[in-house]
């Protein structure tokens, strides 16, 4: 077993047990599940729509490589210059390297996830440069010190009370201050960090292949400012963030919005082509987007986990899996929890070192089920589990465990011998690492080939 497991199971177990942490899970949740129905009434035919955005993403990708060609001929034609970055490092050296022609001291910085998955606050603190998160649940987790829990709602397991004593602690402000009140707080601290910033970095949720454009969809005008304040914008995003056409925006906008918040539309929606234009009197002066692969290709390489790459990061999957609401994003360790970061990160980040978030799942297929594109998540966490045994990351006693059942199945009368007592003894002692982390198996006094002999 890895490192990476060991400490998952840990801090698993602990969570599970946590039941104040369940209970602010749980309503923060249940918010979502009573206002997503209302959000879908706006689609006449739901399943047609998420069907229709899964091909579109299809489209996209097939044909990646021109589409990201034709998507950086566009963009520069307007003045912005694309990079390149086959891995975190390159992204984060060409970001200082900005930075330092920039004489820049201070970064704002709108929600992006792939800003924390190249963990890109740390380097430029390290590299002396002040980088502000300026979303409401990424400012907070940022004055915690602590990852976002959840990749649409980074706090999602504060609650007011919680938010109300962190301020207190760091900020100074009186104590048991009202969701309103800390909203303003929040406001008045950043509103200024906009006018000293030297540099805007946001992420993309989209990037559009024919117009060279970069979509931006938010709730709290943040993004929208990190654009238009600093001299200069950086967007890092992810190549598979590609969708073919600007039209396409009428399906994805709704769908993002609808199963990421429950809303019809998200409050503030850009589209970004490029720096400030001649004759145009607000935003950047220079504008740069990074293309990052980080393992990417290495998904796309892959036939079956391809589709994982259509996620638009709503966050769906997690709110519907039964494990993380039990365990939460953070026992995850990785930039990406719940459903879909099981799927990828062991793709992204190794097999070997992260195999073991693909079991963390009852397969129910909830998450499957929930998905605005219909990523059959489920049916990809048992694809990973098919390719790790390949790799040959299995431990000795697991290859051993399942032969014995392999053996004990095809053979109906080692299944038929061994009583009811004789089988809960064999997977419940014998077998210890079955009840580790999961209730008992009580097995039925009679199997079902017995019951059927004695009917008929």
């Amino acid at each position: 077993m890895t490192d990476n497991a060991s400490s998952f199971k840990l801090r698993s177990a602990l969570k599970a047990a946590d039941l104040e942490h369940r209970k602010k899970i749980n309503f923060n949740i249940g918010r979502y599940n009573a206002v997503v129905p209302m959000g879908k009434q706006q689609f006449n035919d739901l399943d047609l729509v998420r069907e229709r955005a899964k091909n579109l993403k299809w489209k996209a990708l097939e044909s990646m490589d021109r589409n990201l060609e034709e998507f950086e001929i566009a963009f520069t034609r307007r003045g912005g210059k694309v990079i390149w970055a086959e891995d975190s490092k390159q992204a984060l050296d060409e970001i200082l390297k900005i930075c330092i022609e920039k004489k820049c001291r201070t970064v704002v910085k709108s929600k992006s996830m792939v800003t924390e998955e190249i963990k890109l606050n740390e380097f430029l603190e390290s590299s002396g440069i002040e980088s502000i998160e300026t979303d409401l649940g990424e400012y907070i987790q940022q004055l915690d010190h602590e990852p976002p829990y959840h990749i649409v709602t980074p706090a999602m397991h504060k609650s007011k009370e919680d938010v109300a004593r962190l301020f207190h602690e760091k900020l100074n402000t009186e104590p048991g201050l009202s969701p309103q009140q800390l909203t303003l707080v929040a406001r008045r601290q950043l509103r200024n960090k906009y006018r000293e910033a030297e540099i805007g970095i946001t992420g993309a949720n989209f990037i559009i292949a024919d117009t060279g454009a970069v979509a931006i969809t938010e709730n709290e005008g943040n993004g929208r400012l990190s654009c238009a304040f600093p001299q200069t914008h950086i967007v890092i995003t992810g190549i598979e963030k590609l969708i073919p056409s600007l039209t396409d925006l009428h399906l994805f906008w709704p769908l993002l919005a609808t199963y990421g918040t429950g809303q019809q539309l998200t409050v503030y929606n850009s589209i970004v082509t490029g720096p400030r234009q001649n004759g145009e009197y607000d935003g950047p002066e220079e504008m740069y987007v990074i293309l990052l692969d980080n393992g990417r290709t290495n998904i796309l390489a892959n036939e079956k986990a391809r589709e994982s790459l259509y996620c638009i990061r709503c966050g769906a999957c997690l709110n519907a899996c039964p494990v993380y609401k039990n365990i939460g994003g953070h026992s995850y360790d990785t930039t990406y929890s719940g459903p879909i970061g099981a799927v990828i990160t062991p793709h992204l980040s190794g097999m070997h070192e992260y195999k073991h978030l693909s079991y963390a799942s009852s397969l129910c297929g909830n998450c499957t089920e929930v998905c605005a594109v219909k990523i059959n998540l489920h049916e990809l966490l048992l694809e990973n589990r098919r390719q790790s045994v390949l790799e040959g990351d299995s431990s000795w006693g697991e290859k051993i465990a399942w032969k014995i059942w392999k053996k004990a199945n095809l053979n109906r009368k080692l299944l038929n011998g061994g009583n009811k007592t004789i089988k809960d003894w064999l997977v419940n002692k014998l077998f210890k690492g079955w009840t580790t982390y999961r209730a008992s198996l009580n097995f039925a006094p009679k199997t079902f080939n017995e019951m059927w002999k004695e009917r008929n």
